[in-house]
């Protein structure tokens, strides 16, 4: 990882990546990208930018990964995203500090510094309340024209209930705002991303097998609000990604659960199919009933 992506860090987040991906070698990159099993995300990435070295800023730019956590010089956890990267160091939203130290590292305005500090404190209860635990990080930074934009990490792993092996929740949500004139709407263009995994062993009546179900959604959406002050665009920040985070919760259950039983009730077949035997209608829902409530497992608690 490079400083020339630094610069790319000072653009809305939008215009950043409209900006890196001008290249057509960067987007048939991307393309292969969304062809590869997102459970190996980070490896394809890896394999990729061995690949085409050139594009290791861009990439890194461009392709959401699953979160990672580290901690500062004071024991504070904090998580690890392009938004806080300044070459290969990483700023704290604690101590305000990167790790490595960087004696000219980018460090948001004062004003955005108060309110990432309050966004951090406001945005932990948030995750306590809903995840019940996990990890989460408030970057701010400053854009042109005085405006400002937000990056707000979740990430939760689920514990090992039952047979569920593994399981992780990452949100990524970006927060560009428009500051509005005195006594005008302030505007909040938000995009989330979200990325789940799950790995579980079930089995109905003696029977056992692994599923692994691994992916991501991105959303947008953009609304005005009224905002006096930078607590009140801490506030509009977090009603906006409290409604998104919802939808989106309640968009994947349908894709990662309500489909999963779907495909069970239309593929389990046990017996001879010559003779006509099969499953009854009981033991598929038997085993649909039993799918859902491990995957349900590692998510209870959001």
């Amino acid at each position: 990882q490079a400083d020339a992506a630094a610069p790319l860090r000072q653009l809305p987040p939008r215009r950043a990546r409209a900006a890196a991906m001008s290249s057509p070698q960067l987007l048939a990159a991307l393309d292969l990208m969304r062809r590869m099993p997102p459970a190996r995300m980070e490896k394809s990435l890896e394999e990729l930018v061995d690949l085409c070295p050139s594009l290791t800023d861009d990439l890194l730019n461009t392709v959401d990964q699953p979160l990672q956590l580290a901690k500062d010089a004071q024991g504070h956890a904090y998580l690890l995203c392009d938004y806080n990267r300044d070459g290969d160091s990483y700023r704290s939203p604690w101590t305000n500090a990167y790790d490595p130290p960087l004696d000219d590292g980018v460090l948001p305005s004062e004003k955005l510094r108060a309110m990432e500090t309050v966004a951090n404190d406001l945005f932990g209860s948030y995750r306590e309340m809903y995840y019940c635990g996990g990890a989460s990080s408030v970057y701010f930074w400053d854009i042109d024209g005085g405006d400002f934009a937000a990056c707000v990490l979740f990430k939760r792993e689920a514990e090992q209930l039952k047979k569920l092996k593994e399981g992780s929740w990452d949100a990524i949500h970006v927060v560009e705002v428009k500051v509005g004139a005195r006594g005008k709407e302030s505007s909040y263009k938000l995009t989330s991303t979200i990325m789940l995994r799950i790995g579980t062993d079930h089995g109905v009546d003696g029977g056992g097998g692994a599923l692994n179900l691994s992916g991501s959604l991105t959303r947008q959406t953009e609304v005005s609000l009224m905002a006096a002050d930078g607590a009140a665009h801490v506030a509009n920040m977090g009603r906006t990604i409290e409604d998104m985070e919802n939808r989106m919760r309640d968009t994947l259950q349908s894709i990662y659960f309500g489909k999963t039983k779907s495909v069970v009730n239309g593929l389990y077949k046990v017996g001879d199919y010559k003779t006509g035997g099969g499953a009854s209608q009981q033991q598929k829902d038997d085993l649909a009933r039993a799918l859902q409530a491990e995957l349900m497992g590692g998510l209870k608690k959001r």
